[in-house]
């Protein structure tokens, strides 16, 4: 039997010669998955053998990783926020760009607000489940394309407690009209499928191999989905209610264009933590 060292060792080479990046790391987390312990923990336990059931399954886990498979799905979770969420293929992974997003709306609204708020494009269900939790007067709508993100970002809201506050409707916010809904949102917030078509394949193997295309590109120029959702959110939210998007780099000024001809004013850019220009709100 070999010890956890061992395994790491192993584990570790295999998967740098593949050419997944910080392969150690992956390694790591991997079978601290596996046994149940924190990543740190696993330095006091090197001389630990693995049993045949784990070296099994993380034989399972290394494979697939060095096949490109992202950990998150390995593993069936990720972190965003702080709270868990179930992933798997049918729903982009969330990233921790997308928490300046949900930090952006938090600064603007006390957490004792009454507000109605609408996500478009929820896949996991991240956004509008933390934003449930960390504003527990909300009610969130939230709208997907994809009938299998929707069970996923259902069995979030199951693991969150929020059935009585967060709703999900099957819904193509380009093709479908909303307007039952007119005048309904303090807040309208959408971290849509942004990279352009001829940028797709430069993307990582793990993104263009594994991650669901329609979660991550429009097909076109990167744009139509905010021009979209600009046109019909101007109608849907409330009076002085305000539009937050996530956008991919270099697309911030364009995205503030496309809303200031909607009719949005008071347009601002926050960067993220790597100086990024990342999220762009307007005001009805």
């Amino acid at each position: 039997m070999l010890t956890v060292l061992e395994s790491l060792e192993l584990s570790s080479k295999f998967l740098d010669n593949k050419g997944v990046e910080s392969a150690r790391m992956n390694a790591e987390l991997l079978l601290a998955h596996i046994l149940e312990c924190k990543r740190l923990d696993l330095y006091l336990r090197f001389n630990q053998p693995l049993n045949k059931n784990e070296t099994d399954i993380y034989r399972n886990y290394i494979t697939r990783r060095g096949n490109f498979e992202p950990y998150q799905y390995i593993i069936g979770d990720a972190e965003f926020y702080g709270l868990k969420f179930i992933v798997d293929k049918n729903v982009l992974i969330p990233r921790p760009e997308t928490e300046i997003l949900v930090e952006t709306i938090l600064e603007k609204y006390p957490k004792d607000e009454e507000l109605k708020i609408l996500d478009i494009g929820t896949g996991s269900g991240n956004i509008p489940i933390t934003l449930a939790v960390n504003l527990p007067e909300s009610k969130v709508i939230s709208i997907d394309i994809s009938a299998e993100a929707i069970k996923v970002a259902e069995q979030n809201r199951e693991l969150h407690d929020l059935k009585s506050r967060v709703g999900f409707i099957k819904s193509d916010i380009l093709t479908e009209n909303l307007e039952k809904y007119n005048n309904t949102f303090n807040i309208i917030v959408s971290n849509p499928p942004y990279v352009k078509k001829e940028e797709f394949g430069t993307l990582q193997k793990e993104i263009v191999d594994f991650e669901p295309d329609i979660a991550v590109t429009d097909f076109e120029d990167g744009l139509k989905f905010y021009k979209e959702i600009s046109r019909k959110s101007h109608l849907l939210l409330r009076e002085k209610g305000i539009l937050f998007f996530e956008v991919g780099q270099g697309q911030a000024e364009e995205v503030k264009s496309i809303m200031e001809k909607n009719g949005f004013t008071n347009v601002e850019i926050q960067k993220d933590l790597s100086d990024i220009e990342r999220v762009v709100l307007g005001v009805k």
